[in-house]
């Protein structure tokens, strides 16, 4: 007589070989899953006011999401404290997929040792996708008297020129490389903080601020136009954007170098079969030549990292930034 036996897997382990196996199709309820989401409107919260740097990343990707899922996308801005009330607006939604978050490097590894009273935590959030990428860059006015970085450093030790660094916002990396350059030029530069990319550039170019670490996403457009000077690049090696301005590495500071970048997370509550469902639309975003190509006339990188070693990355820039906060004793207030 032949016996014919069926396995019976508990409900958690079904799911997990869902997980495995739903990019390669085989996951007999994939088709039920990936309809799942979105079954409603998506929405993006996003830390900073519509314009600089990091609100035209986030209107193209919710846009090209909205191409591979076939769902609605929008874009919710929630400014201030440096992107804590975003990040706490994306807790308080229901951790379904349909509530997402637009981090930054400074939000996910500055902020939890810069504010004292977080009421968030990065362990509160699964990423799902790093999405763009790019150094800064160390801009002056026109109207400073150095052509390279030499030159400048020499300006900025003399102090009948008064000279001072703008930042795109305190607790950032815009404001502690500029600490660090203060220190290592022994000079005596206040630190002017602003609210985004934007309003900083604007005062670079209208020379309130003579200097400062900006986006290269906003100011490869002036630098080209000559409307503010080029010195030195973040990054590792020098960017295609502008790729006759050194490193800082180039100049003898490596340990400068740092790159920013923007990221896409979900609330660490949600389902991981829905998180997988959007990591999968995410990558097939990514991978698209026309998106692609409408980030970098943005002037950014594209990088390909997720999931796992995406949370290797913040955690060692966790330890780096967390550091630099310690030995500088800044403290952010809400």
């Amino acid at each position: 007589m032949n016996v014919r036996t069926t396995h019976r897997y508990p409900s958690q382990v079904r799911r997990a070989l869902c997980v495995l196996w739903l990019m390669a199709g085989a996951c007999p309820l994939a088709p039920a899953l990936a309809q799942a989401w979105p079954s409603k409107p998506v929405t993006f919260v996003v830390g900073v006011p519509p314009g600089g740097a990091l609100d035209p990343f986030a209107r193209a990707l919710a846009d090209q999401m909205a191409k591979t899922s076939g769902g609605t996308f929008v874009v919710d801005n929630k400014p201030g404290a440096n992107g804590n009330l975003s990040a706490e607006a994306a807790l308080r939604a229901p951790a379904d997929g349909h509530t997402l978050w637009i981090g930054t490097q400074s939000m996910v590894t500055i902020n939890p040792a810069a504010f004292s009273q977080l009421r968030w935590k990065a362990s509160d959030f699964k990423p799902i996708l790093k999405g763009v990428e790019a150094p800064l860059v160390l801009v002056t006015h026109p109207s400073v008297p150095a052509r390279n970085f030499a030159e400048l450093a020499k300006w900025i030790q003399d102090p009948a020129n008064k000279a001072a660094y703008a930042s795109f916002s305190p607790g950032t990396p815009s404001h502690f490389l500029g600490y660090q350059l203060n220190d290592r030029l022994k000079a005596n530069m206040p630190h002017v903080p602003y609210k985004g990319s934007a309003p900083q550039t604007t005062d670079l170019l209208g020379n309130q601020v003579p200097l400062g670490f900006t986006q290269l996403a906003s100011a490869v457009p002036h630098i080209k136009e000559g409307k503010l000077r080029a010195v030195a690049v973040t990054g590792p090696q020098r960017s295609r954007f502008l790729p006759d301005v050194p490193t800082l590495a180039e100049l003898g500071h490596k340990d400068l170098t740092t790159t920013i970048w923007f990221g896409l997370f979900a609330p660490a509550g949600i389902p991981t079969t829905t998180l997988e469902v959007i990591r999968a639309a995410a990558m097939k975003a990514q991978a698209d030549p026309a998106y692609r190509a409408r980030l970098e006339s943005l002037n950014f990188d594209i990088p390909n990292e997720d999931g796992a070693a995406f949370e290797r990355t913040i955690a060692t820039e966790t330890a780096r930034w967390s550091g630099l906060v310690k030995a500088t004793g800044f403290k952010a207030s809400e």
